[in-house]
Protein backbone atom coordinates (compact mmCIF):
# COMPACT_ATOMS: atom_id res chain seq x y z
CA UNK A 1 0.00 0.00 0.00
CA UNK A 2 1.06 3.59 -0.61
CA UNK A 3 2.16 5.31 2.61
CA UNK A 4 0.92 8.75 3.67
CA UNK A 5 2.21 10.40 6.84
CA UNK A 6 -0.27 12.04 9.23
CA UNK A 7 1.56 14.58 11.42
CA UNK A 8 -0.28 15.63 14.59
CA UNK A 9 0.70 16.87 18.04
CA UNK A 10 0.96 14.39 20.87
CA UNK A 11 -2.12 15.78 22.63
CA UNK A 12 -4.14 15.20 19.46
CA UNK A 13 -3.22 11.52 19.42
CA UNK A 14 -3.58 11.09 23.19
CA UNK A 15 -7.10 12.23 24.00
CA UNK A 16 -10.55 11.12 22.81
CA UNK A 17 -11.32 14.34 20.97
CA UNK A 18 -12.03 15.07 17.32
CA UNK A 19 -8.41 14.90 16.06
CA UNK A 20 -7.87 11.36 17.36
CA UNK A 21 -11.26 10.19 16.11
CA UNK A 22 -10.45 11.74 12.72
CA UNK A 23 -7.04 10.05 12.64
CA UNK A 24 -8.43 6.60 13.43
CA UNK A 25 -11.26 7.01 10.92
CA UNK A 26 -8.91 8.24 8.18
CA UNK A 27 -6.57 5.30 8.79
CA UNK A 28 -9.43 2.78 8.59
CA UNK A 29 -11.09 4.28 5.52
CA UNK A 30 -7.77 4.77 3.72
CA UNK A 31 -6.77 1.15 4.29
CA UNK A 32 -9.93 0.15 2.43
CA UNK A 33 -8.75 2.06 -0.65
CA UNK A 34 -5.12 0.92 -0.54
CA UNK A 35 -3.50 3.75 1.42
CA UNK A 36 -1.53 3.23 4.65
CA UNK A 37 -1.83 6.22 7.01
CA UNK A 38 1.27 6.36 9.23
CA UNK A 39 0.88 8.33 12.48
CA UNK A 40 3.76 10.71 13.22
CA UNK A 41 4.00 12.74 16.40
CA UNK A 42 6.92 14.69 17.93
CA UNK A 43 7.98 13.87 21.48
CA UNK A 44 10.40 16.68 22.38
CA UNK A 45 9.28 19.44 24.77
CA UNK A 46 5.98 17.77 25.59
CA UNK A 47 4.81 16.14 28.81
CA UNK A 48 2.39 13.24 29.04
CA UNK A 49 -0.09 14.86 26.70
CA UNK A 50 0.71 18.51 26.00
CA UNK A 51 3.42 21.14 25.55
CA UNK A 52 5.67 22.36 28.35
CA UNK A 53 6.09 26.04 29.35
CA UNK A 54 8.01 28.01 26.74
CA UNK A 55 7.09 25.68 23.89
CA UNK A 56 3.38 26.32 23.59
CA UNK A 57 1.42 26.07 20.35
CA UNK A 58 3.48 26.58 17.17
CA UNK A 59 6.69 27.13 19.15
CA UNK A 60 6.59 23.45 20.10
CA UNK A 61 6.13 22.46 16.47
CA UNK A 62 9.16 24.46 15.30
CA UNK A 63 11.59 22.69 17.62
CA UNK A 64 10.44 19.24 16.48
CA UNK A 65 11.08 19.35 12.74
CA UNK A 66 14.16 17.11 12.91
CA UNK A 67 12.28 14.41 14.82
CA UNK A 68 9.32 14.57 12.46
CA UNK A 69 11.52 14.46 9.37
CA UNK A 70 13.50 11.51 10.76
CA UNK A 71 10.27 9.58 11.26
CA UNK A 72 9.00 10.51 7.79
CA UNK A 73 12.23 9.43 6.09
CA UNK A 74 12.52 6.22 8.14
CA UNK A 75 9.11 5.18 6.76
CA UNK A 76 10.07 6.18 3.17
CA UNK A 77 7.13 8.58 3.06
CA UNK A 78 6.90 11.25 0.34
CA UNK A 79 3.30 12.43 0.91
CA UNK A 80 2.32 14.09 4.20
CA UNK A 81 -0.87 15.47 5.75
CA UNK A 82 -0.18 17.82 8.68
CA UNK A 83 -2.92 19.05 11.00
CA UNK A 84 -1.36 22.09 12.68
CA UNK A 85 0.03 25.12 10.87
CA UNK A 86 3.30 24.97 12.78
CA UNK A 87 4.38 22.19 10.42
CA UNK A 88 3.80 24.26 7.26
CA UNK A 89 7.56 24.38 6.67
CA UNK A 90 7.50 20.64 5.97
CA UNK A 91 6.79 21.60 2.37
CA UNK A 92 10.41 22.82 2.16
CA UNK A 93 11.49 19.21 2.71
CA UNK A 94 8.50 17.17 1.48
CA UNK A 95 7.09 18.57 -1.77
CA UNK A 96 3.78 16.77 -1.40
CA UNK A 97 2.62 18.23 1.91
CA UNK A 98 -0.98 19.27 2.54
CA UNK A 99 -2.58 21.03 5.50
CA UNK A 100 -5.67 19.56 7.12
CA UNK A 101 -6.36 22.19 9.81
CA UNK A 102 -7.68 21.20 13.21
CA UNK A 103 -7.52 24.89 14.07
CA UNK A 104 -7.65 28.17 12.16
CA UNK A 105 -6.41 31.73 12.88
CA UNK A 106 -9.80 33.19 13.62
CA UNK A 107 -9.95 36.09 16.13
CA UNK A 108 -12.38 34.03 18.23
CA UNK A 109 -9.54 31.65 19.15
CA UNK A 110 -6.90 32.20 21.83
CA UNK A 111 -3.44 32.36 20.27
CA UNK A 112 -4.67 32.93 16.74
CA UNK A 113 -2.00 35.60 16.08
CA UNK A 114 0.72 32.96 16.40
CA UNK A 115 -0.82 30.90 13.59
CA UNK A 116 -1.10 33.69 11.04
CA UNK A 117 2.52 33.76 9.74
CA UNK A 118 2.39 30.03 9.02
CA UNK A 119 -0.83 30.30 7.03
CA UNK A 120 0.86 32.77 4.71
CA UNK A 121 2.98 29.84 3.46
CA UNK A 122 0.15 27.34 2.92
CA UNK A 123 -0.40 26.48 -0.74
CA UNK A 124 -2.56 23.34 -0.54
CA UNK A 125 -5.18 22.24 1.98
CA UNK A 126 -7.99 19.84 2.76
CA UNK A 127 -10.71 21.45 4.86
CA UNK A 128 -13.92 20.21 6.43
CA UNK A 129 -16.32 22.97 5.38
CA UNK A 130 -17.04 25.43 2.59
CA UNK A 131 -16.65 28.20 5.17
CA UNK A 132 -13.00 27.28 5.74
CA UNK A 133 -12.39 27.05 2.00
CA UNK A 134 -13.69 30.61 1.59
CA UNK A 135 -11.62 31.86 4.53
CA UNK A 136 -8.43 30.22 3.23
CA UNK A 137 -8.91 32.03 -0.07
CA UNK A 138 -10.11 35.35 1.35
CA UNK A 139 -7.45 35.72 4.05
CA UNK A 140 -4.44 33.88 2.62
CA UNK A 141 -5.04 33.55 -1.11
CA UNK A 142 -5.02 29.74 -1.01
CA UNK A 143 -6.95 28.43 -4.01
CA UNK A 144 -5.97 24.74 -4.02
CA UNK A 145 -8.45 23.67 -1.32
CA UNK A 146 -10.49 20.46 -1.23
CA UNK A 147 -13.56 20.15 1.02
CA UNK A 148 -13.98 16.72 2.68
CA UNK A 149 -16.13 16.40 5.83
CA UNK A 150 -15.08 14.24 8.78
CA UNK A 151 -17.58 11.43 8.52
CA UNK A 152 -19.29 9.97 11.57
CA UNK A 153 -19.76 6.26 12.08
CA UNK A 154 -23.16 5.57 10.55
CA UNK A 155 -23.33 2.07 12.03
CA UNK A 156 -23.23 3.63 15.51
CA UNK A 157 -25.88 6.13 14.47
CA UNK A 158 -28.09 3.27 13.32
CA UNK A 159 -27.46 0.94 16.26
CA UNK A 160 -28.02 3.50 19.01
CA UNK A 161 -30.96 5.41 17.53
CA UNK A 162 -33.99 4.71 19.73
CA UNK A 163 -36.39 7.62 20.30
CA UNK A 164 -38.15 5.72 23.08
CA UNK A 165 -35.03 6.18 25.27
CA UNK A 166 -34.98 9.99 25.04
CA UNK A 167 -35.09 11.70 28.45
CA UNK A 168 -37.29 14.78 27.96
CA UNK A 169 -35.23 17.19 30.10
CA UNK A 170 -31.70 15.96 29.28
CA UNK A 171 -29.24 18.40 27.69
CA UNK A 172 -25.87 17.20 26.37
CA UNK A 173 -22.68 19.25 25.92
CA UNK A 174 -19.34 17.84 24.70
CA UNK A 175 -16.07 19.78 24.90
CA UNK A 176 -12.99 20.70 26.88
CA UNK A 177 -12.33 22.81 29.95
CA UNK A 178 -11.00 25.63 27.78
CA UNK A 179 -12.01 29.27 27.41
CA UNK A 180 -13.01 28.75 23.77
CA UNK A 181 -15.50 25.99 24.74
CA UNK A 182 -17.27 27.99 27.48
CA UNK A 183 -18.01 25.24 30.03
CA UNK A 184 -18.74 28.02 32.51
CA UNK A 185 -21.87 28.92 30.55
CA UNK A 186 -23.16 25.36 30.73
CA UNK A 187 -22.65 25.29 34.49
CA UNK A 188 -24.42 28.64 34.86
CA UNK A 189 -27.32 27.36 32.75
CA UNK A 190 -27.66 24.26 34.92
CA UNK A 191 -27.60 26.35 38.10
CA UNK A 192 -30.41 28.55 36.80
CA UNK A 193 -32.43 25.57 35.51
CA UNK A 194 -32.42 22.93 38.26
CA UNK A 195 -35.23 21.03 36.52
CA UNK A 196 -32.90 20.17 33.62
CA UNK A 197 -30.52 17.21 33.59
CA UNK A 198 -27.23 18.40 32.07
CA UNK A 199 -24.47 16.06 30.90
CA UNK A 200 -21.00 17.50 30.25
CA UNK A 201 -18.60 15.16 28.44
CA UNK A 202 -14.83 15.80 28.32
CA UNK A 203 -12.39 13.99 26.04
CA UNK A 204 -9.58 13.47 28.59
CA UNK A 205 -9.25 12.18 32.15
CA UNK A 206 -7.11 15.24 33.00
CA UNK A 207 -10.25 17.39 33.06
CA UNK A 208 -11.35 15.64 36.26
CA UNK A 209 -8.81 17.79 38.05
CA UNK A 210 -9.38 21.05 36.16
CA UNK A 211 -13.17 20.89 36.69
CA UNK A 212 -12.67 21.01 40.46
CA UNK A 213 -12.34 24.79 40.22
CA UNK A 214 -16.06 25.07 39.45
CA UNK A 215 -18.96 24.73 41.86
CA UNK A 216 -20.87 22.00 40.06
CA UNK A 217 -24.67 22.00 40.58
CA UNK A 218 -26.36 18.74 41.54
CA UNK A 219 -28.12 18.50 38.18
CA UNK A 220 -24.81 18.38 36.24
CA UNK A 221 -23.35 14.98 35.38
CA UNK A 222 -19.68 14.97 34.38
CA UNK A 223 -18.25 12.27 32.11
CA UNK A 224 -14.66 11.84 30.95
CA UNK A 225 -12.91 10.05 28.06
CA UNK A 226 -15.98 8.16 26.84
CA UNK A 227 -15.77 5.74 23.94
CA UNK A 228 -17.67 6.42 20.73
CA UNK A 229 -20.17 3.72 21.75
CA UNK A 230 -20.77 5.46 25.08
CA UNK A 231 -21.11 8.88 23.44
CA UNK A 232 -23.69 7.70 20.91
CA UNK A 233 -25.67 5.93 23.63
CA UNK A 234 -25.66 9.06 25.82
CA UNK A 235 -26.49 11.23 22.82
CA UNK A 236 -29.46 9.03 22.00
CA UNK A 237 -30.90 9.52 25.48
CA UNK A 238 -30.53 13.31 25.33
CA UNK A 239 -33.20 15.53 23.84
CA UNK A 240 -31.01 18.57 23.15
CA UNK A 241 -27.40 18.90 22.07
CA UNK A 242 -25.85 22.29 22.86
CA UNK A 243 -22.56 23.72 21.61
CA UNK A 244 -21.47 27.12 22.92
CA UNK A 245 -17.91 27.23 21.56
CA UNK A 246 -16.49 30.40 20.06
CA UNK A 247 -15.14 28.66 16.96
CA UNK A 248 -14.74 25.19 15.43
CA UNK A 249 -13.13 23.93 12.25
CA UNK A 250 -15.80 21.22 11.94
CA UNK A 251 -17.50 20.38 15.25
CA UNK A 252 -17.84 16.61 14.94
CA UNK A 253 -20.27 16.18 17.89
CA UNK A 254 -22.70 18.55 16.16
CA UNK A 255 -22.86 16.35 13.05
CA UNK A 256 -23.25 13.27 15.27
CA UNK A 257 -26.04 15.02 17.19
CA UNK A 258 -27.85 15.76 13.95
CA UNK A 259 -27.47 12.11 12.92
CA UNK A 260 -28.99 11.02 16.23
CA UNK A 261 -31.99 13.28 15.68
CA UNK A 262 -31.17 15.70 18.46
CA UNK A 263 -32.60 19.20 18.58
CA UNK A 264 -29.45 21.28 18.21
CA UNK A 265 -28.52 24.65 19.70
CA UNK A 266 -25.32 26.08 18.26
CA UNK A 267 -23.31 29.31 17.97
CA UNK A 268 -24.24 31.85 15.31
CA UNK A 269 -20.65 32.13 14.01
CA UNK A 270 -20.54 31.33 10.25
CA UNK A 271 -18.09 28.46 10.85
CA UNK A 272 -21.21 26.51 11.92
CA UNK A 273 -23.17 27.22 8.73
CA UNK A 274 -22.84 23.58 7.63
CA UNK A 275 -24.97 22.64 10.66
CA UNK A 276 -28.17 23.89 9.05
CA UNK A 277 -31.30 21.83 9.33
CA UNK A 278 -34.91 22.28 10.40
CA UNK A 279 -34.25 21.84 14.12
CA UNK A 280 -30.76 23.41 14.42
CA UNK A 281 -30.96 26.83 16.07
CA UNK A 282 -28.22 29.47 16.21
CA UNK A 283 -27.70 31.81 19.13
CA UNK A 284 -25.22 33.53 21.42
CA UNK A 285 -24.52 34.04 25.10
CA UNK A 286 -27.42 36.50 25.36
CA UNK A 287 -30.13 34.04 24.27
CA UNK A 288 -28.66 30.52 24.52
CA UNK A 289 -30.39 29.70 27.80
CA UNK A 290 -33.77 30.61 26.29
CA UNK A 291 -33.02 28.64 23.12
CA UNK A 292 -32.00 25.55 25.09
CA UNK A 293 -35.19 25.75 27.17
CA UNK A 294 -37.32 26.21 24.05
CA UNK A 295 -35.61 23.15 22.52
CA UNK A 296 -36.25 21.10 25.66
CA UNK A 297 -39.91 22.15 25.62
CA UNK A 298 -40.35 21.26 21.95
CA UNK A 299 -43.13 18.83 21.13
CA UNK A 300 -40.63 16.92 18.97
CA UNK A 301 -38.91 14.11 20.86
CA UNK A 302 -36.42 13.75 18.00
CA UNK A 303 -35.84 15.50 14.69
CA UNK A 304 -35.99 13.12 11.77
CA UNK A 305 -35.20 16.08 9.50
CA UNK A 306 -31.89 16.64 11.32
CA UNK A 307 -31.10 12.94 11.07
CA UNK A 308 -31.79 12.80 7.34
CA UNK A 309 -29.72 15.96 6.78
CA UNK A 310 -26.66 14.44 8.51
CA UNK A 311 -26.97 11.02 6.88
CA UNK A 312 -26.88 12.65 3.45
CA UNK A 313 -23.84 14.85 4.12
CA UNK A 314 -21.55 13.67 6.91
CA UNK A 315 -21.24 9.87 6.99
CA UNK A 316 -17.96 7.97 6.81
CA UNK A 317 -19.10 6.84 3.36
CA UNK A 318 -19.05 10.48 2.20
CA UNK A 319 -15.62 10.96 3.81
CA UNK A 320 -14.25 7.80 2.19
CA UNK A 321 -15.35 8.87 -1.29
CA UNK A 322 -13.83 12.32 -0.74
CA UNK A 323 -10.43 10.91 0.20
CA UNK A 324 -10.51 8.31 -2.55
CA UNK A 325 -10.99 11.08 -5.13
CA UNK A 326 -8.31 13.23 -3.47
CA UNK A 327 -5.73 10.44 -3.20
CA UNK A 328 -6.21 9.37 -6.83
CA UNK A 329 -4.96 12.78 -7.96
CA UNK A 330 -2.51 13.69 -5.20
CA UNK A 331 -0.67 10.38 -4.93
CA UNK A 332 0.05 10.35 -8.66
CA UNK A 333 2.51 13.24 -8.18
Amino acid sequence: MKKVGLVMRKIQFTEAHGPRIFADRLKQLSSEIGVDIVFISPERHVNGYDWVPGYEHEKGDLVNYDIVLDKIHSENIDHVIYTVSGFTYLKMFIKNSVLFPHSFPDPALTGYEMMKPFYQMVDKAIVQTKFLKREMNRNYGVTDVTVIPIGFNESLAERHFDPSQVVHNRVLWIGRDEENRRPDLVIDYARLNPDKEVFMVFGGERYKESMKKYRIPDNVNLRFALTQEEIFALMNSSKVYWSCSRFDTFAMPLTEALAMGKIVVKPEHPCYDHISSKHAFSGNEYNWFELVNMAVDSSNKVSLENREYALERFTSKVMKQGYQDFFEKWLSY
